[in-house]
């Protein structure tokens, strides 16, 4: 039976018993208290599918996991202490712990890097990088002269969030698929019958940040306005007619919400407000925005999951997008006619 399947890896067993490879890992390797806490039921069933397909793990791959210190890095290019920051990065951070946690992994944290021109570098000369196995790597913005640097030394890390390739070579990601996200919320502002979006942010630098303003454009168009900031944004979107503004950043949502509250104007009767991103800093405001949210406690938890397969040698996509969830709310409806 085994031949019909031809050369698997644990990616493949844990997608056929439907589990995950992490899960694999310590059924394989039977690591001591973390992998007595997977049910029994599971275990047999990754069992079975081990029976089944014949499956044999790579030589390499356990020699691999022997040299292993069980730890995983975890570096920020922000700050995540700080108020500002922490409710943005908790489930993240979640989600990373609790991943790691199941694979019996130890997390540490990197705070030792100085920060230079205004922001944390991950290389300097106390780093120490290779006391973890690999790296999780946060941060809106990272240096692509790192992720470069992390690739052509060959160190096993993965980003939360979508990166561009660096120095030609692709980086590993677990990010969030805010082009889709956006369109769909577009598409369905068209489907209510507004004629007339508008984008308010500035959809440039972070990958983040260009991908909505991506998928704004592949559902409104190339000549939809476009304006970088809130304030006085109000102004320039009621002259051009629109009916749905689509704003990158929630307290630009409240700003615009505020300034059509001072002009009596209704939101969502006389304009739509769309927040792309769920909230995540507290808003005095009483508007429950329409827009997504973001799998933010998934994405660490697969970026662990992915980190461990660079770990066991497997051969497979570096690179993963998940869906957002929309969010109804009540700040979209149908344009007064």
């Amino acid at each position: 039976m085994s031949q019909a399947f031809g050369r698997l890896t644990q990616r493949d067993i844990a997608r056929l018993a439907g589990v995950s490879q992490t899960t694999v890992s310590l059924v394989l390797n039977n690591r001591g208290e973390a992998g007595a806490r997977i049910a029994p039921e599971t275990r047999d069933r990754v069992l079975q599918v081990i029976r089944e397909t014949g499956y044999a793990a790579d030589p390499l791959a356990r020699r691999m996991l022997q040299q292993l210190n069980q730890i995983i890095g975890v570096f920020t290019y922000e700050p995540v202490f700080p108020s500002t920051s922490a409710d943005f990065y908790y489930p993240f951070l979640h989600g990373i712990e609790e991943s790691a946690e199941q694979a019996g992994c130890d997390l540490l944290l990197f705070t030792s890097a100085p920060v230079r021109d205004g922001q944390r570098r991950i290389f300097h000369e106390n780093n120490r990088l290779r006391v973890a196995d690999g790296c999780i790597l946060l941060g809106r913005d990272i240096p692509a002269a790192e992720l470069s640097r992390l690739v052509g030394e060959d160190y096993p890390f993965v980003c939360v969030g979508r990166r561009d390739d660096a120095g030609g070579q692709p980086v590993p990601y677990v990010g969030a698929d805010y082009a889709s996200a956006t369109a769909q919320l577009a598409h369905r502002a068209q489907t209510l019958g507004h004629r007339r979006l508008a984008f308010v942010g500035p959809g440039t630098g972070a990958e983040s940040a260009r991908d909505r303003l991506e998928g704004f454009r592949r559902a409104a168009g190339a000549d939809a306005p476009h304006l970088s900031e809130a304030a006085g944004a109000l102004e320039v979107i009621t002259a051009a007619g629109v009916t749905a503004v689509f704003v990158e950043y929630q307290n630009d949502a409240v700003v615009l919400a505020q300034a059509a509250a001072e002009r009596g104007l209704d939101i969502p009767r006389d304009l739509s407000v769309v927040t792309l991103g769920d909230q995540t800093t507290p808003v005095d405001h009483p508007l429950d925005f329409s827009g997504f949210r973001i799998p933010r406690q998934e994405m660490g938890r697969q970026a662990v999951d992915l980190l461990a397969q660079q770990l066991h040698g497997e051969q497979s996509a570096a690179q993963r997008l998940l869906a957002c969830t929309l969010n109804d709310g009540r700040t979209l409806s149908a344009p007064v006619r």
